[in-house]
Parts: structure tokens; C-alpha cells; sequence
């Protein structure tokens, strides 16, 4: 017999969830197979079988939370034909007495609620343990299952409502009060678990508005010589290069010039100390149907505009295939991020923690622009904002910072030298 362990996956990752097992107990395994998949804090990482044989049973259900080195399941290496499969176990522990006898009670009763044409719930073994453990009827919890499964977690969300009526000194609601959450509650709502990568998101995001002393300021770039340049470039650009000639590159050669001469914002805080970043990590975020995730170009001020581009594409690719490694995400010293493709005019872009800068690109929209005292010409403008932690970066520091972009981006000839 071999265990299924969960792998070491990152030095930061302890944990994860699996969401879902590519093999059920019966089947048979080659040898480097991929036998399920496990969602982290950042990425969903594909686990390979490191025995061949056959899955004997698993210990873990989809959803449950598992730590690194945990055993998950079991391999028979010495099996040749796959046994009748059986539903996994999340638990294979030995009961005391009491709980064998209340197993067999349990078992008695729902044969005696089968017979009388009372249709046993869908649930999966955990969840029936903990409903046995709390007394709770399983018919009686609502579940987000597409086959109507009960599991482990919607017991709990089934119970969090009950667990604040019975919570002390809780102050009689008003009539009226009761009258509106009567109604409400008769109302049709969904309820949507979120992903695990989604609640990391967010309790990031309020880490960094907890910790950091975040402001943003503004500019506005005249776009007209950066899209010249691509409407006469770009056929010749993409026979040489085998890649389109967009605006990232542009922005991430000019944010690495600006950060050459800002380096307060290529650092970040540890303790109390500043940590000056001798190298140029710049974080794309993506935006996918898991969330955002923010692939890191490394080392960008040693790439081409087409070796950028073609970084750029490669990632997005694999943030959107769900294909991204950790080794993809990890690291960063600056952030560039784009709402104009989703028709943001204006916005203040939250900081990449632990990093203390962030680039926020906007529409290109055409608005009139004074060229002198007496001519005005309607210029294809972008909105820029950079957030910056004002613990180590100063206003100054980063009103010029964003001025440079600016200039750079208007007169982008200076990229070549300067980027």
C-alpha cells in the first residue's frame, strides 16, 4: 500500500483545498498520473500519483481543507484489476464503544425512515458525522451542490444563523424591525461560497488598507505619439517578432526607467527597515474567472519591447488556462495594472503588498487638449494614477515619479535610452 500525501508546494503555502479528485476509489493509476486537483491561496496545482496501482480509498472530500504532508488517500500497489468502487471516507479512525453503538442507532433509523418512505438525504460522510455529533436533521440544510449533496460546510453555514440566536444579551429586535426581516428573508437569493483564492484576495487587499499609509495621485498622458509609433510599427513588428506591439510594453519600459530614478518605489518595508530592490520585477494583473492574479515579468529592464510583449502574453495565457506556477506569482517589486480595457476612466489601484507602488492605466479617450494660447486639438488622453505608501515615499517623490512616466510615454524615443 502507498499514501497519497499532499505535496510541499511553496514556502509560504501550508494548506490547501481540493477541489476536486480526477480518480475515485476503484480506478486505476499509472504512475505520474494526475490524480486531483488541489486550490491554493494563489494558484490550483495538479497532484501526480507516485505509485501506480489502484485507488483503494481516498480520506478527503472535495472541499475539504488539507495541510501539506497530510495522507489523503491510499494506493494498492499490488492490485491488478480495480475493486467495486466505494464512496470516499474523509475519516478512517477507530470510535470508542458509544460511538459504534450510536453508528448502529443512526444506521436503525434511517432504515426505519427509508421504510416509511421518507427519502434519505445526499451527504457525504463528514457531513453526516457532524450533523449525528449536533443533532441536525440533514433534509433540513440547504446546500449549493448541483447533485444535492450535503457537505461538511453547509452544515456550518447552517448553523451560524442559530448560532447568534442563542448568543446572550442579544437585544430584542422591534416589531417593525422583525416585520423587515421577515420580508427579506422570503426574498430569492443565491448563495455563492467563495473560492478559497477569492477570500485570500480579499483578506489581503484589507491587510494592505490596514497597514499601509496608501495615497494616490494623478496625471494625464498624451497617447498620440505611443499609438503612431504602433500604427506604423506594428505589421513589421509582428512579422520580426511573432507578437503584437501593445501599450504594456511601453509602460513597463518607461515605469522601469522611472523607478531607476525613484528607487523608494522599487523597495518595500521590513520592520523597520527599507529594503532597496536592486532589479525590476514588474507584476501584470490579469483578470480572470477565479479573480485577479498579478504573473510577474522578471528582470524587464533586460527585455525588448518584443521579449516584454511576448511575456506579457504568455502569462495572461496561462492565468486565463488556470495554468500558472507559483514561481509565476512569487515575487514582484512594482505593479502595473489596466481598467481602461474594461472602460475605467479614473480609478486608485489598491497596492500589490509588501510592495509600496502601483501603476494604474486607464481608457484612451479623445478630449481637447490646449496645444497652445490659441489652438486646441481633441489628443487621445489616458488617465494615469499611481497609489504609493506615504510611509517611506513622499508626494514629491511620487508627483515625480508619475511626471517621468508621463514624459517618457509623450517623447517614448527616451525609452531607448533611458529604458
Amino acid at each position: 500500500m502507498a499514501e497519497i500525501k499532499v505535496p510541499e508546494l511553496a514556502e509560504s503555502i501550508l494548506e490547501g483545498t481540493i477541489s476536486q479528485w480526477l480518480k475515485k476509489p476503484g480506478d486505476k493509476i499509472e504512475k505520474g498520473e494526475y490524480i486531483l486537483e488541489l486550490e491554493t491561496d494563489k494558484v490550483n496545482v495538479e497532484i501526480t500519483a507516485e505509485h501506480a496501482g489502484v485507488l483503494k480509498e481516498v480520506f478527503k472530500n472535495e472541499g475539504d481543507v488539507v495541510e501539506v504532508g497530510e495522507v489523503i488517500g491510499i494506493i494498492d500497489e499490488g492490485a491488478s484489476e480495480a475493486p467495486q468502487a466505494s464512496s470516499p471516507q474523509p475519516e478512517q479512525k477507530v470510535e470508542a464503544a458509544p460511538e459504534q453503538n450510536r453508528e448502529e442507532q443512526t444506521v436503525q433509523v434511517e432504515s426505519e425512515e427509508q421504510s416509511a418512505g421518507k427519502p434519505r438525504p445526499i451527504a457525504t460522510p463528514a457531513a453526516r458525522k457532524l450533523a449525528r455529533e449536533k443533532g441536525i436533521d440533514l433534509s433540513a440544510v440547504p446546500t449549493a451542490d448541483p447533485l444535492g449533496r450535503v457537505r461538511k460546510q453547509d452544515i456550518a453555514y447552517y448553523e451560524a444563523p442559530k448560532a447568534e440566536e442563542k448568543a446572550p444579551n442579544k437585544p430584542k429586535p422591534e416589531p417593525q424591525e422583525t416585520q423587515k426581516a421577515t420580508v427579506a428573508d422570503q426574498k430569492p437569493v443565491e448563495r455563492i461560497r467563495m473560492s478559497r483564492r477569492r477570500q485570500t484576495i480579499a483578506k489581503r487587499l484589507k491587510e494592505v488598507q490596514n497597514t499601509a499609509a496608501m495615497l494616490t495621485t494623478f496625471n494625464e498622458v498624451d497617447m498620440t505619439a505611443v499609438m503612431n509609433i504602433r500604427k506604423r510599427r506594428k505589421d513589421q513588428f509582428f512579422e520580426e517578432h511573432d507578437v503584437r506591439l501593445g501599450f504594456m510594453s511601453f509602460f513597463t519600459k518607461a515605469v522601469v526607467a522611472a523607478l531607476k530614478k525613484f528607487p523608494l518605489l522599487n523597495a518595500e518595508i521590513q520592520g523597520d527597515e527599507i529594503v532597496l530592490k536592486k532589479y525590476y520585477d514588474i507584476g501584470v494583473a490579469v483578470s480572470t474567472d477565479e479573480g485577479l492574479v498579478v504573473p510577474v515579468v522578471r528582470d524587464a529592464d533586460r527585455l525588448t519591447f518584443a521579449q516584454i510583449e511576448q511575456e506579457i502574453a504568455d502569462l495572461a495565457a496561462k492565468a486565463r488556462e488556470n495554468k500558472l506556477a507559483l514561481s509565476d506569482l512569487q515575487g514582484g517589486t512594482f505593479t502595473i495594472t489596466n481598467g481602461g480595457i474594461f472602460g475605467s476612466l479614473l480609478s486608485t489601484p489598491i497596492l500589490n503588498g509588501p510592495q509600496v507602488g502601483i501603476l494604474g492605466m486607464h481608457k484612451i479617450q479623445l478630449r481637447p487638449v490646449a496645444i497652445d494660447e490659441e489652438r486646441i486639438e481633441n489628443r487621445p488622453m489616458m488617465y494615469i494614477a499611481l497609489s504609493y505608501d506615504h510611509r517611506i515615499i513622499d508626494g514629491k517623490e511620487a508627483v515625480s515619479f508619475l511626471a517621468t512616466v508621463k514624459k517618457l510615454l509623450e517623447d517614448p524615443e527616451q525609452l531607448l535610452l533611458e529604458g
